[in-house]
């Protein structure tokens, strides 16, 4: 089957990747239909790649206007790539079109009737609750779920997910659940011994839903003997202001075991930053489907997650780490404190985290998966 798979923004790269890579191998002629990557983007890899949006918003111009112009310029760049996306896609007649994001739901719904026409239409609902209630992006969450009602299949990727849906009036026979796939490749098994000082480690893009400052609250809570013992590590791109930050890490008096490094990180890094004594820590107000997830499990780390999407239906609670309640700083308190003061429980969730990731789907299952989905739908055809 001809398959256009279509991230605009290019907001779940690796995800993209890992799921063309998958439909590929299996038999499928598969392509990225979004903007050219920039440098804060990892690598395509072989990926089919067809740059129609944001030509003129990322060109030199456009990225040289400050921010209230800038923004204006992109959501109308957005409505002209909509347009060439559908004269390319008249072209190219694939027999699905895949949505990984709508960028701009008010825009795309009035696009979608005319891509229907073209081949049935399917959506990977990444966040159910949009952009994770980030007030940043709250005009790219008008429309969204208008723009729903106009897919042929939605999926998810978890069962919270599903309810959340189904709870907003969006038919359940429409809806399908299906796994979020390792974002990197099985790295060579290495034991990660919990011996020595442990680092707990929050990485990916820092944005408020992640919960960075309550983390910072309950790593001040812990006794200062076991405070001693582990450091906290940031590491990521900031889509925040990060100056009450670090007054907060001032104001605890903890900046001497914090560090943050607010940067873009390469694929070709990640195995050093999830290396021996780090513990995975995930302390979110909101999620659906964390990748960095499975990175953690995959490198054999103890996980400590708020009990939200992929955390609560991936994680098991006491033997890959620890699951708490959203918001609740001293049940995050207590889990770090067990990781720092059990060391053999720490080791137990590290090989119990390593042996869930070999025993996960791999993309060749998920794009099975995938592929079935689309078979199923209607007018679903092997394309031309």
């Amino acid at each position: 089957m001809r398959v256009a798979l279509i991230d605009p923004s290019l907001f779940t790269l690796p995800y993209d990747r890992a799921l063309l890579g998958g439909l590929v191998q299996g038999g499928h002629e598969a392509v990225l239909f979004a903007r050219k990557p920039g440098r804060d983007d990892n690598d395509l890899g072989d990926v089919p790649l067809r740059p129609l949006f944001y030509r003129l918003a990322d060109s030199a111009a456009g990225r040289g206007l400050p921010g209230p112009l800038r923004l204006p310029l992109k959501g109308l760049d957005h409505a002209v790539s909509m347009m060439a996306l559908r004269r390319a896609l008249r072209r190219w007649t694939p027999g699905v079109i895949h949505f990984q994001w709508l960028a701009l739901p008010m825009v795309d719904r009035a696009f979608l009737p005319a891509l229907r026409r073209i081949a049935p239409l399917v959506l990977t609902v990444h966040d159910t609750n949009p952009f994770n209630g980030d007030p940043s992006a709250s005009i790219q969450a008008r429309g969204f779920l208008d723009g729903l009602s106009a897919f042929d299949r939605l999926i998810v990727h978890t069962e919270q997910g599903r309810a959340r849906l189904v709870a907003a009036g969006l038919p359940a026979e429409r809806l399908a659940v299906l796994p979020h796939g390792p974002l990197t490749a099985l790295p060579a098994p290495v034991p990660n011994p919990m011996t020595g000082p442990l680092t707990f480690l929050l990485f990916g893009k820092i944005k408020p839903y992640k919960g960075l400052d309550l983390l910072l609250s309950a790593f001040a809570a812990l006794p200062p003997m076991l405070r001693s013992q582990a450091r906290l590590r940031v590491v990521g791109k900031p889509y925040m202001d990060l100056g009450p930050i670090h007054a907060q890490a001032e104001r605890l008096g903890i900046t001497d075991r914090l560090e943050i490094e607010p940067r873009f990180v390469a694929d070709d890094e990640v195995d050093a930053l999830f290396g021996p004594g780090t513990v995975a820590v995930f302390p979110y107000r909101e999620i659906e489907a964390s990748g960095v997830l499975s990175i953690a499990l995959a490198h054999a780390c103890p996980v400590i997650a708020s009990a939200l999407g992929n955390f609560a239906e991936g994680v098991r609670n006491g033997m890959d780490g620890v699951l708490v309640e959203t918001g609740d700083v001293p049940a995050l308190t207590a889990a770090l404190a067990r990781m720092i003061s059990d060391r053999e429980f720490a080791a137990s969730c590290s090989r119990s985290a390593r042996q869930g990731a070999e025993a996960g789907p791999g993309w060749d299952d998920i794009a099975a998966q995938t592929a079935a989905l689309y078979q199923a739908l209607p007018r679903a055809t092997a394309g031309s």
